[in-house]
């Protein structure tokens, strides 16, 4: 019998991504990638032309495909589905002071009641308020909201009709679809715009957007987070850790977060739960920068770092260098702290940087903790998760094992998961063999202090919510 094939699509802030797999076994049949233009606010249309560019747009051989990308980014389309301007993305912090705004026009728990999340520049609602403010014409003209996954999904199928369809993931992130209602939120959407709009139909996870005319069935779509969720089938209380251009952590769950510090995002998985989320903007570029600074590969960077003592001899960063979102650093910067003669070396330095990164990771996995409870595993992924001695560091600051899933582009195989499931009514296990898995060292008396300086140092930085 013939193999049959399925397509998964993840348009990433950095590059579209493109996985062919058969449908029953998850073997990878091919690959391909482009990269988008850098900068938060982006025209769409170089995202469809790196949809094309992958062969996204025929997924030959494939009978199915299901599309996955970068939430929270915001594209504004007019009567006639043409966008107003560019899209403003996730890690865009332009629209804070309209965020704060709505939270204080309508109050913390308002929002929480109503959609499980405290407004931040990162979600859709609050960039339709900064757009109402700072560009009135183009506001005006707004007649759809949409994100990239949507837009894409949208775009595959002929983009001839207002229909547009999503799902509860991607909705879940916009700040004005209630997780615990499953419905949008009109009267927000015109508090913060002026005005309603047309948003997409939310399709159930294994549901079909349509067929496209070469016959090709294209699933709901859903958000990278949950597509990755979904790429490393994950289970109740299973904490996962994405470290790309941001880091991310995530817990799936049973029921939806409720934070009245704004530090957990409630937001939906693509099966039937959840995955409360705590998003940071700053992750593997962190490392990136520091080995830029100091003039060495990243590789050479961990071993620096290894060489050095465990604690950075006292020096620690902040690794808030695009800003931060959690904690609410929005117009800081990073810092460097403990500094002194005998540890301003290179080996020092990059280890105060992975202290940074790794204290902000595991402040979020414990945040999740308390409030979820005890993990059933802490899988960490992404560019970021190859550094050994930054998982190891985590490991250690956490005091639990942490484990290295197979290297490969989850959140694609996650919606190639999702497209099997669409095209046959079942979603199939693929299994996600592990590459590795730290265990704490047996000397952690560091880690307490660490944690400590690092909580001080943010608290010196980050303003209240």
């Amino acid at each position: 019998m013939p193999r049959r094939l399925v397509a998964g699509v993840d348009s990433s802030t950095q590059q579209t991504k493109l996985v062919v797999v058969d449908s029953v076994t998850g073997e990878l049949e091919r690959s391909a990638a482009r990269p988008h233009p850098d900068g938060t606010e982006v025209s769409p249309d170089h995202w469809w032309s790196a949809f094309e560019g992958v062969g996204a747009d025929r997924a030959t051989g494939a009978a199915a495909v299901s599309i996955t990308a970068q939430q929270h980014s915001t594209i504004f389309l007019d009567r006639g589905g043409v966008p107003v301007r560019d899209a403003i993305l996730w890690n865009d912090l332009r629209a804070i002071d309209a965020a704060d705004r709505l939270r204080g026009e309508l109050g913390d728990q308002t929002w929480l009641d109503a959609v499980g999340l405290l407004p931040d520049a990162a979600h859709p609602v609050s960039k339709l308020r900064w757009l109402r403010e700072h560009e009135p014409s183009r506001a005006r003209q707004v007649s759809s909201v949409t994100l990239p996954h949507d837009w894409l999904t949208w775009k595959l199928l002929g983009a001839a009709s207002d229909r547009m369809a999503t799902d509860r993931s991607d909705a879940s992130a916009t700040g004005y679809w209630s997780v615990k209602a499953g419905a949008y939120d009109h009267a927000l959407i015109t508090h913060s715009l002026g005005h309603d709009v047309n948003v997409p139909e939310i399709l159930a996870p294994h549901g079909s957007a349509g067929t496209t005319d070469s016959g090709l069935v294209v699933g709901a779509g859903c958000g990278d987070n949950a597509a990755t969720h979904l790429g490393l089938e994950t289970e109740f209380g299973d904490v996962v850790i994405s470290i790309g251009t941001s880091a991310t952590v995530s817990m799936r769950s049973r029921s939806p977060a409720h934070d009245v510090n704004g530090y957990i995002d409630s937001m939906a998985d693509a099966r039937a739960g959840h995955i409360p989320i705590v998003a940071m903007l700053n992750g593997a570029r962190v490392l990136a920068a520091t080995a830029g600074l100091l003039g060495v590969s990243l590789t050479r960077l961990d071993e620096l770092a290894r060489s050095a003592p465990p604690d950075a001899g006292g020096a620690l960063c902040a690794p808030y260098l695009d800003g931060e979102r959690n904690p609410r650093v929005p117009r800081g910067a990073g810092a460097f702290e403990g500094l002194s003669r005998s540890s301003l070396n290179p080996a020092t330095f990059a280890r105060a940087a992975l202290l940074g990164l790794g204290c902000a990771i595991a402040d979020a996995v414990d945040a999740l903790i308390a409030s979820f409870g005890e993990p059933r595993r802490v899988l960490v992924v992404g560019g970021g998760s190859r550094s050994r001695e930054l998982r190891a560091t985590i490991s250690d600051l956490l005091g639990r094992p942490v484990l290295w899933p197979e290297q490969r582009e989850h959140a694609a195989f996650g919606a190639a998961r999702q497209a099997a499931w669409a095209l046959t009514g079942e979603l199939p296990s693929w299994g996600v063999p592990l590459t590795s898995a730290e265990t704490p060292s047996d000397d952690r008396g560091w880690t307490a202090a660490v944690r400590t300086r690092y909580a001080g140092l943010t608290q010196k930085l980050a303003t209240p919510r």
